[in-house]
């Protein structure tokens, strides 16, 4: 067995189904250490990834009660595990590193952690973005799919937004992250967005500002005119966040732009086209495009189809209003996981687990 609390830890989270690929050289060991000390990391390579009260753990791991449970709040406090309410008073478990456990630095952030972020990127966590299914999918901005287009609510930026009852925003972890290694991103940084089903959950939050519900489809509206583009979890139910990303920044789809890895994310079931009669040439949406989806031939745009994600990003520079979203042929999109578990499992399967 091994002895290093860190590489057990290092372990575990890489049996997860989000994945946390070892290196040669141990940097992913260097993350954990910033985080967690030896005791801690310890006790979280012994979480699962369901919910056991202090209780529970201490009959199955056999430490001392008072100790474990304060030690099983500081590690929640500093969003390293998860706690939520369970039968029998508050249960805890265990969070993957992305998405998970990452996100929740953005407050606690500094030049240390992010340079061996950066690091661990580069180094190997690149391997496990092209594992399908993907971590996020893409769904395109508000009103850029023709209107003769039937949508679905998971498809819809504007129904997964309205269907929530609170709603709040923080900083952009990439963008905090990249901007602590001297490189700072053009794009808005107070654009993340979480939202949940039930009512005033950001209203005291440390975390997040609250906002109403047309302050969030108006913080996306700014995010898409920036050229940023949504992402959200991959699965049709259970969609609590939407993140707004860029290929200098998001650690996502810098898997594309700088890994070369193509399936970093899924694209949405739409597709861009072109109405020829109304293109007037102005090329405004070539570099509105993060994928290079766009190009010019002569005096009307194209679009490359094996590089066009369906975010629609393109569709709002468009001031001749020539470009609009449809729907992919049926064989071009993927099935999406209907939630989490099935998520989980069919990750699990594709990595082997």
């Amino acid at each position: 067995m091994n002895s290093d609390p860190y590489r057990r830890l290092a372990t575990h989270l890489d049996s997860l189904p989000n994945g946390f690929p070892p290196t040669d050289d141990g940097r992913e060991l260097r993350i954990l250490a910033k985080l967690f000390t030896p005791e801690e990391a310890d006790l979280a390579a012994q979480l699962s990834m369901t919910l056991e009260t202090a209780d529970e753990l201490a009959e199955r791991t056999g430490r001392d009660l008072p100790d474990l449970r304060e030690q099983l709040k500081s590690l929640a406090r500093r969003g390293l595990i998860d706690a939520d309410r369970k039968d029998g008073g508050l249960g805890f478990k265990s969070i993957p590193f992305v998405i998970g456990f990452y996100e929740n630095q953005v407050h606690s952030m500094d030049a240390e952690l992010a340079h061996l972020m950066e690091d661990y990127f580069k180094g190997g966590f690149g391997q496990i973005l092209a594992v399908e299914p993907q971590f996020h999918r893409v769904i395109p901005a508000h009103e850029t799919v023709h209107t003769s287009v039937e949508v679905r609510p998971f498809e819809s930026v504007a129904d997964i937004v309205y269907s929530m009852r609170s709603w709040g925003v923080q900083d952009c972890v990439c963008r905090v992250q990249k901007r602590l290694i001297g490189q700072v991103c053009k794009h808005p940084v107070d654009v993340c967005l979480a939202m949940d089903l039930h009512p005033n959950v950001f209203d005291n939050s440390p975390d997040f500002r609250a906002l109403t519900r047309d302050e969030a489809m108006a913080t996306l509206r700014r995010a898409s005119e920036a050229g940023l583009v949504h992402t959200v979890t991959n699965t049709v139910e259970g969609t609590s966040y939407i993140c707004n990303c860029c290929t200098c920044s998001c650690g996502l789809l810098r898997g594309l732009a700088e890994l070369g890895i193509a399936n970093v994310v899924a694209s949405s079931p739409f597709i861009n086209l072109v109405q020829d009669e109304l293109c007037t040439g102005c090329e405004d949406c070539v570099p509105a495009c993060q994928f290079s989806a766009l190009s010019m031939d002569g005096a009307l745009a194209r679009v490359d189809r094996d590089r066009c994600l369906g975010c629609g990003v393109c569709v709002l520079t468009c001031a001749a209003q020539a470009l609009v979203l449809v729907r992919r042929p049926a064989d071009e999109v993927k099935p999406v996981p209907q939630t989490r578990l099935d998520w989980q499992q069919q990750r699990l399967a594709a990595r082997g687990l």
